[in-house]
């Protein structure tokens, strides 16, 4: 079984992300390599040869030193702030980058297009300040890079901000204005939840263009590269209250894979209220993420609650063409978790908006067992029904939204807390659990506590009672609550309800899993 260690790559890039600056000075001039003339065309042509031929991973010309440093050490050699790309050119964004080192063992190189030509930068041991960490000897020219990131001005006093960060494998992240970094995307996943090694392809190269002096967007190309697939992509985005990034996706197939996810995010849910197992912890809930939105094709919205199961759980959602899908935070009270140093409250949703048909296929949540904050243990995608079967190639546009709110539906309350507890009619011959489902919205709260409204809800087994929906006069929302008394050998149970006024459906649907395993 998977243990919450298959998610490494991203717990490295939650402890990376916020490198401290060097101390300032004259930025010396980029050195560039071999010019030409540039276009998204050549990515995926650049994909499409890179997949005939056999993978060869990337990760050579690396010093014994670098290799062997701790997590410590590593953080240790920070980018130097004067040396940012663009800083003394008085252009909106700047880039700054990553040193190769410790986990992070992959060649990245990265290019700058300018006018339609595209030029490598040069790696250089004069980016960076490696503290205690002094090379042993000259560092190879071509060493390159492990990643980078990006800044903008988000604020009014115009100083530069990171907004969005591309390190470890093809992993990326971003935050608006007041958040805090959380939530993860990543180029692909292959393979992810089943029993064997999950694979994690790698942005090998990136191309940057050069913004204009008045530019509030930066469009960036990532070269792919897996033992089963390459991949072309090309990234529009646009930093502000929310980081918004129009994704381009040319997939080509090396070799057949059983599973390939579309457009995945990686999330962390430790605990929450609707854990109903014990966790020793000062703090009422710990995750970046709080559940599973899907907006399906014919409108219906479906919110699936997060948790941190006892086993190794995979949700699947069938659709034809989606709407869209994301990891949400909607809980944004720091009560309800207590943490003067993660502010998880602040914490950014990540909704995936499709653009164009994507045919039949199902978004996949998989809740891997974890033991600690630290790992990352939430992954949801889109897994085409058409298999990657070494011959075909997949195309995918898609908008990716970090924000701190989801897409609006004012005429639909929303689920605002699911709990779970013991029920009365629990006893020795069944484990009977008790569940409470919140919801709240302006239309639904308008009703009056005299008004009839019933719960239409299903099991996929066990019998379903003690059903009441009432009016909470404390909040203005709504509650229903009812019991589930499961069979013995039947597990897990798959659950849904929606409120409806006669047929007026005035909720979006809640679905949940629950086990006893």
């Amino acid at each position: 079984m998977r243990k919450p260690i298959a998610m490494f790559w991203l717990c490295m890039l939650f402890l990376f992300t916020r490198l401290a600056l060097a101390e300032e000075g004259a930025q010396p001039p980029v050195a560039a390599l071999q010019p030409r003339v540039f276009a998204f065309a050549e990515v995926e042509q650049q994909a499409k040869d890179l997949a005939t031929r056999p993978y060869a991973k990337d990760d050579g010309g690396l010093p014994e030193f670098l290799g062997k440093l701790d997590a410590d050490q590593y953080r240790a050699i920070n980018f130097r702030q004067d040396k940012s790309l663009w800083r003394d050119e008085g252009l909106p964004f700047q880039v700054q980058f990553y040193h190769r080192g410790f986990i992070f063992r992959n060649r990245v190189n990265v290019n700058v297009v300018e006018q339609g030509n595209a030029a490598r930068l040069a790696y250089s041991p004069e980016l960076f300040d490696f503290g205690k960490n002094s090379p042993q000897g000259p560092l190879p020219a071509d060493l390159g890079f492990a990643g980078l990131r990006f800044h903008y001005p988000l604020h009014r006093d115009g100083n530069p901000d990171e907004f969005a960060v591309f390190l470890g494998a093809s992993y990326f992240r971003a935050v608006g204005l007041g958040q805090i970094y959380g939530i993860s995307a990543r180029g692909l996943a292959i393979d992810t939840g089943l029993p064997k090694a999950e694979e994690f392809p790698v942005f090998k190269e990136f191309w940057i263009e050069k913004p204009a002096r008045q530019s509030d967007q930066l469009v960036v190309y990532a070269l792919l590269d897996s033992p089963s697939a390459t991949g072309a992509y090309r990234f529009v985005i646009h930093p502000g209250m929310e980081i918004g990034m129009e994704v381009s996706a040319h997939i080509y197939a090396r070799k057949g894979t059983e599973r390939i996810g579309i457009a995945p995010l990686t999330s962390m849910f430790f605990h929450g209220e609707n854990t109903d197992r014990f966790f020793d912890d000062t703090r009422p809930e710990v995750h970046d993420s709080d559940g599973l939105l899907t907006l399906r094709s014919n409108g219906e919205r479906v919110w699936r609650p997060l948790n941190n199961p006892k086993h190794l759980r995979i949700s699947v959602f069938r659709d034809q063409n989606p709407r869209g899908f994301g990891l949400m935070t909607r809980d944004r009270n720091f009560e309800h978790y207590q943490d003067l140093g993660s502010h998880y409250e602040q914490r950014p949703s990540a909704w995936i908006e499709t653009i164009g048909n994507w045919g039949a296929g199902s978004v996949y949540l998989i809740e891997i067992p974890s033991d600690a904050e630290k790992y990352d243990n939430i992954v949801a995608f889109w897994v085409p029904d058409q298999p990657m079967d070494g011959t075909r190639d997949f195309s995918f546009q898609y908008r990716l939204h970090f924000r701190p709110d989801e897409p609006a539906a004012p005429d639909l309350a929303h689920v605002n807390e699911t709990r779970i507890g013991s029920s009365l009619l629990s006893g020795a011959e069944t484990d009977a659990r008790h569940f409470v489902v919140d919801f709240q919205g302006d239309a639904m709260n308008r009703y009056g506590d005299k008004a009839l409204i019933d719960a239409d809800i299903s099991a996929s087994s066990g019998q379903v009672s003690h059903v009441s929906v009432q009016k909470n006069i404390t909040t203005g929302g709504w509650r229903l609550s009812f019991d589930l008394t499961p069979e013995k050998d039947k597990d897990p149970v798959e659950l849904r309800a929606v409120l409806k006024s006669k047929e007026d459906i005035l909720t979006e649907t809640w679905v949940y899993q629950w086990s006893r395993w």
